[in-house]
C-alpha cells in the first residue's frame, strides 16, 4: 500500500513539473499565432476585418495552452496600450479589446468576420 501511494505521489510530482516546462513553448507558439494573424490581416487588406484578425490571433494562441494565452494577452494589451498612447479613438480601442478577449476566452472568431473576406483567411 505504501509503495502504491509513493508511486502515485511520484507520478503527480513528475506530471506537475512536466507541464511547467511546456509554458515557454506554448508562449512562443502563441506569439507565432499572433504574428500569423497580423500577417494575414496585412495581406488580406480587407475593410473592417481587423476585429476578426484580433479575435483569431487571440483564439489560436490561447488554444496552445496557458503559455499561449499569456502571450496573446501580453501582445494584445501591449499593442492596445501603445495605440492608446498614440491617441487612437477610445471606442475603437474598446472594440479591439472586446475582440481580443472574445478570442482569448475561446469564442468563435467568425463572430467578427466581415462579409466577403476570402476563406483562406
Amino acid at each position: 500500500m505504501k509503495l502504491l501511494l509513493a508511486g502515485l505521489v511520484l507520478i503527480l510530482l513528475v506530471e506537475t513539473h512536466a507541464q511547467w516546462f511546456r509554458f515557454p513553448i506554448e508562449a512562443a507558439q502563441g506569439a507565432g499565432d499572433m504574428v500569423s494573424a497580423y500577417r494575414d490581416m496585412r495581406k488580406a487588406n480587407w475593410k473592417n476585418s481587423d476585429k476578426y484578425f484580433h479575435a483569431r490571433g487571440n483564439y489560436d494562441a490561447a488554444q496552445r495552452g496557458p503559455g499561449g494565452r499569456w502571450a496573446a494577452k501580453f501582445i494584445s494589451d501591449g499593442r492596445e496600450n501603445f495605440n492608446k498612447i498614440r491617441g487612437r479613438d477610445a471606442k475603437d480601442l474598446a472594440a479591439d479589446r472586446r475582440a481580443n478577449e472574445w478570442g482569448r476566452n475561446g469564442g468563435n472568431p467568425n463572430r467578427y468576420r466581415p462579409r466577403g473576406l476570402p476563406r483562406r483567411y
